[in-house]
C-alpha cells in the first residue's frame, strides 16, 4: 500500500482562477479524488454494501470507473482497443458485467483495477492535451458523424464521476455513517495506491 505525500491539505482542489485546461482537468481531479475517497479503505463486506433495492456497491462503482477510465482514454480518445485488462473479459462498456462481477473481486483487486485505470488515463489526457489541446477532434462521434471534441469528451467524463460519486454518498453513509462533500484536509488513501495529480 503507499499513499501519497503532500504538504497542500487539498491536493485536489482545481485551481480558483485556472485557464480552461486547469479547471477542466482540476474539475476531474476533485471528482476522482471524491469518489475514491467515498470508496478508501472498507473491506469485501463494505465493498459488496447495497442501499435498499438497487444492485449498486462501491466495488461495482470502482471497478466501472476504472473501466470507463480506460475506455474513454483509450476508445473514445483515439479510437483504439480498450487493452489489458479489459480485452481479456470481453467486456465492451455495453453491459453491467463490471458492476455484477466485482463481487467475484477482492478489495485490492478493486483497487488496483481503479488506481491503476486512473494513472493511465492521466498520462494519455496529458499526451492529448500535448499535442492539439482541448479543440481538437477525438474519435467519439454522434450517429450522424459528427465528432466530439476534447473538451467535451472531458466534460463528459466529469459528469460521470459527478453521477457516480453521488451513488457513493449513499452507499457509504450505509456503511459506516461517513458523509460529506469533499475529502477532509489532509486525506490520504489508506488502500490502494492512488495518487494525486
Amino acid at each position: 500500500m503507499t499513499t501519497t505525500q503532500t504538504t497542500d491539505p487539498t491536493p485536489w482542489e482545481p485551481p480558483i482562477a485556472g485557464n480552461d485546461v486547469e479547471q477542466l482537468v482540476g474539475s476531474l481531479e476533485r471528482m476522482r479524488a471524491t469518489f475514491r475517497w467515498k470508496a478508501d479503505g472498507l473491506d469485501a463486506a463494505g465493498l459488496s454494501a447495497r442501499v435498499g433495492a438497487s444492485s449498486l456497491t462501491l466495488g461495482g462503482l470502482l471497478k466501472h470507473l476504472a473501466a470507463c477510465e480506460d475506455y474513454t482514454f483509450t476508445h473514445q480518445l483515439r479510437g483504439e482497443p480498450i487493452g489489458p485488462p479489459w480485452d481479456a473479459t470481453g467486456w465492451d462498456g455495453s453491459d453491467d458485467w463490471e458492476f455484477e462481477s466485482a463481487a467475484q473481486d477482492s478489495p485490492e483487486t478493486l483497487y488496483a483495477l481503479f488506481d491503476d485505470a486512473v494513472q493511465r488515463s492521466r498520462q494519455r489526457l496529458a499526451d492529448a492535451l500535448d499535442h492539439g489541446g482541448l479543440g481538437q477532434e477525438v474519435h467519439a462521434s454522434m450517429p450522424d458523424g459528427r465528432h466530439a471534441n476534447l473538451r467535451r469528451l472531458v466534460s463528459d467524463f466529469v459528469e460521470e464521476y459527478a453521477r457516480h460519486s453521488g451513488h457513493a454518498d449513499l452507499l457509504r453513509e450505509a456503511v459506516d455513517g461517513t458523509v460529506g462533500e469533499d475529502p477532509p484536509d489532509g486525506w490520504t488513501p489508506t488502500s490502494g495506491h492512488f495518487t494525486f495529480a
